[in-house]
């Protein structure tokens, strides 16, 4: 029968073993994202580089005759225009509230976006589209969530930005266990435990620093 000292010793290697494997796997899983999320980043800190410019500039806006919009909701019937116009993308409902016998809403992704203005009367939609370059839609990647804080009642209808979003929540689940990992192995290294105090503690002053003095 093994001892405690022996179950112990095996339950701990097993943990070492288990922890490298989510170090390799999640790293390669995640290599391509990181690298992503990193280029963004510098991109949205530093708005002065060429690459991180977005345009503005729209294309010659159209107008098409639509069907009146079927759906018992606003999301239904921007989703039934959407589908008439062959357009992609989230909704995105605009500020303020569009004037009587009117229907307005943005489509938009990251290498496009879209305003669709409908004359409900005339069944009407006029549409006005900016194409974006390949950099500044890598960049609003970043940031691209379908959903507004500030807007009550928006949240995401485009099945890709529900896959962005889990991606993104993987991503960030993934780099906490991987940290919690490196706590361990470092923790186990005895001879560098002082240089590793060191590297923590640091690290922690300056993120609290930096934290507090933004908030």
């Amino acid at each position: 029968m093994a001892s405690p000292t022996d179950r112990a010793s095996r339950a701990g290697a097993a943990l070492e073993t288990w922890n490298r494997k989510l170090h390799y796997y999640l790293g390669l899983y995640f290599f391509v994202f990181l690298w992503l999320f990193s280029i963004t980043g510098l991109l949205l800190n530093h708005p002065q580089w060429a690459l991180s410019r977005i345009p503005n500039d729209a294309n010659p806006e159209y107008a098409r005759t639509i069907e009146p919009p079927a759906g018992n909701n606003d999301l239904a019937r921007a989703r039934d225009i959407v589908r008439q116009l062959a357009l992609k993308g989230e909704i995105d409902w605009p500020q303020s509230a569009p004037a009587s016998g009117r229907f307005d809403f943005n489509v938009t992704f990251p290498k496009q976006a879209t305003q669709v203005s409908v004359d409900l009367r005339e069944r009407r939609a006029t549409v006005r589209q900016v194409d974006r370059t390949l950099w500044s839609a890598v960049r609003i990647t970043h940031t691209f969530s379908g959903s507004r804080y500030n807007t009550p009642g928006m949240y995401r209808d485009w099945v890709l930005t529900s896959m962005w979003v889990a991606a993104m929540d993987a991503l960030a689940a993934g780099l906490l266990i991987m940290v919690i990992g490196s706590y361990y192995m470092w923790y186990r290294l005895k001879a560098k435990r002082a240089s590793g105090w060191v590297a923590l503690i640091t690290g922690l002053l300056s993120c609290g620093w930096i934290v507090f003095g933004l908030a």
